[in-house]
């Protein structure tokens, strides 16, 4: 054979070798914008090339705009890796072509990947059944509760299952997909993406979603006083005799009438809101965290980092770093 022939058939083997990652982003009816522009920005560079899919050529936005799709559900069949973002009400039954598309582009090796309540999608089609998944906070319940077979962890930003990918809403859409690229192309790869779009490189999918969940209702029903009282005295021994005692009911009584009210036993209502303000706290720089620790009624600094160890998977540290308020350079 031929030095000539030798060259070609190199050159026919390095550019098969490095065909682009076909990226298919689904674009449904009243898509998230947000949500679909991120996949779309993120993987817009080599080694990737991305198609808007969609069962029509005009998909209409939440936000009243229309999008244009440049190919059809057959793509589907053709992408490597297909991101379905978030739509709205994402209860709504999708069409079955939709969902037929996506099992037969599983089934075929796609990797499937949901940001916020795209994971419904994914959910409909039956491919998150025995998966762990993940989608916005505000409808991890309802997913959990529609589609029991599915292993919904409602605290993380994104979940990783191989081949099938979930993350929570909006912004972790990020995290996810810059995950993505630092598995395929290493780490620099997604550092220059982070780099050129402003985000953070790297937060670990295990990260809790830090959301402003309310630990109850204190300022109204039943006990609207009593979660008063406990919110000024968070410092204080709080016992479960003493909150029967200012209720004027027994334990036993206190407790099931406690949950009814607000969906929570009382001593998880006072662990809850003793997290909440050691958050408020570390977002300040006035007080040290063995301060907090004792401000909020975890008494040392290690039992504080334990339980936001437990409720938030992370620490004190690491929170108030990546949550308190830049300051300002003099000049």
């Amino acid at each position: 054979m031929t030095t000539m022939w030798l060259e070609v058939i190199f050159r026919y083997i390095h550019a098969m070798s490095s065909q682009p990652h076909r990226v298919a982003v689904l674009a449904l009816d009243r898509v998230i914008p947000l949500d679909f522009a991120i996949p779309v920005q993120v993987f817009a560079s080599s080694p990737y090339r991305v198609r808007v899919c969609a069962p029509r050529r005009a998909v209409r936005t939440t936000a009243g705009f229309g999008i244009t799709a440049n190919a059809g559900l057959p793509a589907l069949a053709e992408a490597d890796t297909i991101v379905v973002p978030g739509f709205a009400p994402h209860a709504a039954p999708v069409a079955p072509a939709v969902l037929d598309a996506l099992r037969s582009a599983h089934a075929a090796g796609s990797r499937l990947v949901s940001i916020c309540t795209g994971a419904f999608a994914l959910a409909q089609a039956g491919l998150l059944d025995g998966r762990p998944a993940t989608t916005h906070w505000q409808h991890a319940a309802e997913l959990a509760r529609d589609y029991p077979a599915v292993r919904v962890r409602p605290d993380v930003l994104y979940v990783d299952d191989g081949d099938v990918l979930t993350s929570a809403g909006v912004s972790s859409g990020i995290d996810l997909c810059l995950h993505i690229v630092r598995t395929d192309s290493g780490v620099a790869a997604a550092r220059r993406i982070a780099q050129a779009i402003v985000a953070a490189p790297h937060r670990e999918g295990n990260q809790a979603q830090y959301v402003q969940r309310p630990v109850g209702n204190e300022h109204d029903g039943p006990f609207a006083v009593l979660c008063g009282w406990i919110a000024g005295h968070l410092d204080a021994d709080i016992s479960l005799a003493e909150l029967a005692r200012r209720s004027a009911m027994s334990p036993r009584t206190f407790s099931r009438r406690f949950r009814d009210a607000t969906g929570s036993t009382p001593m998880q209502w006072v662990l809850a809101a003793r997290v909440n303000e050691a958050r408020r706290l570390l977002e300040g720089d006035e007080l040290s965290i063995d301060e907090i620790a004792l401000r909020t009624g975890f008494g040392t600094a290690l039992n504080l980092r334990v339980h936001f160890r437990q409720r938030l998977d992370t620490t004190p540290t690491a929170y108030r770093r990546t949550f308190r308020p830049q300051r300002r350079a003099a000049g």
